[in-house]
Formats: structure tokens, sequence, C-alpha cells
């Protein structure tokens, strides 16, 4: 069977161990679009309000007026829907799709953006489009890009300063191993607590 509908089949028998955690919240509004999976951007162009204004209620502002109205509309919720009151939010996290998302980079470490295509794939299939699975994503796009910049600037520095050619080779591997420490670690803390433990506060997707 070809290897891309074996991996399919076997994404198809995740045992799905799902958790719940109950985190808080700035603003109401923040979290019903992180669950449509939309940026300020794409909700601002619908609503017609600015990210601006968007920005400021996610922050803590509340929305009044033809602002509560127009970003209701747009998220198709009722107005009230914004406005209540709640403490606290209850995410459902499927930790073994997380798991399974997170160490389908693992392999790939090597070979970029392969690290980066391959969890967007199962998240695709998955439609697992969550803030966590974004993240994780994020984060190897972040590192193919900071790698790629290191390695530039020992590529740099090798033949600026002469030093033998072990000298790439051995930065090569120490980003590897940073990249293999980050999804380990990230994975233990998805079992262990439903969260990142190298996290970031935006997303590239």
């Amino acid at each position: 069977m070809p290897k891309s509908l074996n991996l399919h089949s076997n994404i198809g028998k995740i045992n799905h161990k799902v958790v719940y955690i109950i985190y808080n919240i700035m603003s109401k509004l923040k979290n019903i679009r992180e669950q449509r999976g939309i940026t300020q951007e794409e909700l601002a162009e619908k609503s017609k309000v600015s990210v601006r204004t968007i920005q400021r209620i996610e922050a803590g502002t509340q929305p009044k007026g033809y602002t509560l109205g127009a970003l209701a509309r747009a998220l198709g919720i009722r107005e009230e829907a914004l406005l209540e009151n709640q403490q606290n939010s209850v995410e459902r996290i499927n930790v073994a799709l997380l798991k399974l998302i997170n160490f389908s980079s693992l392999p790939f470490t090597i070979f970029p953006p392969a690290n980066i295509i391959v969890p967007l794939i199962i998240i695709s299939i998955r439609k697992e489009f969550t803030p966590l699975a974004k993240q994780l994503v994020t984060i190897q796009i972040l590192w193919a890009i900071c790698s790629f910049i290191i390695f530039m600037l020992s590529a740099f520095i090798k033949n600026w300063l002469s030093i033998s050619n072990k000298f790439n080779l051995i930065v090569m591997v120490m980003l590897v191993l940073a990249n293999v420490y980050i999804i380990i670690r990230n994975a233990f803390e998805i079992d262990k607590k439903g969260k990142l433990y190298f996290k970031i506060n935006f997303s590239f997707i």
C-alpha cells in the first residue's frame, strides 16, 4: 500500500484521547473568532470593523452599538454572546491528535519544509484547526527560518575565520537536536497538561 494511503489510514484510526482544559480568557470575541478559525483581518473584512477596533475589544474593551451588531452578524451569533460575562472557557483538546501532529515533524527535522508540510496535511485531513495545532506548525516554521539564518551565518563565519568544514556540520547537528528537544518537550506537556511547553502568542496559519 502506498505510504500516503497508509498515513491516511493510520490517522483515521487514532484513539481519540480527549481532555477538557479550563482557562481564563480576556474576551469572548477572541475565543469565538479562534473557534471559527478566522484571523482578525478576515473578521475585519467580513464585519467592516477595523482591525484596530477588534484588537481593542479582544484586549478587554466592551463592544457597543454598530460595532457590536456588525461583529455578531459576521460571526453568526447573538449580540448577547459577546457581552456575557464569563470567567472561564472550556476548550476541547484532542491529546492523541495533537501529539501526532507534533511528532509528525520529528522524522523530517533535517528535511525542511517537510517538517511543516506533513503536520499541515494531518491538520487539514482531520480538520484540527485549533490554536494549539496552529502553534505547533508555527513553531516549525519559525525553527526553519531561524535555522536557515543561523546556518548561513555559520557558513560566513567559517569562511571568514577559515574554520574547518566540520563547523557547519556541528551547527547543523545542534540545530536538529534543538528542534528534536522542542518537539519531545512539547509532547510531554501536551500529554500531561494539554498545552505546549514552548509556546508563542501568534500563528502563521
